[in-house]
């Protein structure tokens, strides 16, 4: 085998590794199976989460996450932060409410008119945890209805930002 073609598998070999370093520390490949975050991401979508987000900080309310389901760690799930450790979330009429305010949070991500599992419900959320429902209120299986209701810090593996699939709607995440 001449030096040339050593260099060439030697290349390769170094590429494909560090694809795979990457993929393993750095950034999460997602597939999304369902319809339960439409509109702003639809089942069929490609997106990129970003492993390394709350290494140093605390995910955010709005934060779109990727995490292991509370109730099957084979799984991961895609959905948005709603309720932050330490707080109370009321959802009644179909509007969330944080420490009892009185106005609604604003959620102007959601797909339509939300009119299924419209509350009233109650969740404390635990500290170290975090309170997750997808955009889809009317078709999303999520925090309102697992058995294991809130996701623990430790369990997320990452935030979205990036739609990468179909090229038509590629872009950042919001």
């Amino acid at each position: 085998m001449s030096k040339e073609v050593v260099k060439w598998i030697l290349a390769f070999a170094a590429a494909v590794i560090f694809a795979a370093l990457i993929q393993k520390f750095v950034l999460l490949n997602i597939k999304i199976p369902t319809a339960s975050m439409e509109n702003t991401i639809c089942a069929g979508d490609r997106l990129f989460g970003f492993r390394l987000s709350y290494r140093n900080k605390e995910p955010q309310r709005g934060d779109i996450i990727i995490f292991k389901s509370p109730d099957n760690e084979t799984m991961d799930y895609v959905k948005r932060v709603i309720g932050l450790p330490g707080e109370t979330v009321d959802i009644r009429d179909a509007h969330v409410y944080i420490d009892g305010a009185d106005t609604p949070l604003t959620e102007d991500y959601l797909k339509e008119e939300w009119t299924k599992d419209t509350g009233p419900y109650t969740f404390e959320v635990p500290e170290g945890s975090y309170f997750v429902m997808g955009d889809n209120r009317n078709n999303s299986y999520d925090a309102r209805n697992w058995d294991n209701t809130f996701v623990v810090k430790d369990k997320i593996l990452g935030k979205a930002f990036l739609r990468y699939y179909p090229l038509s709607a590629a872009g950042f995440l919001e």
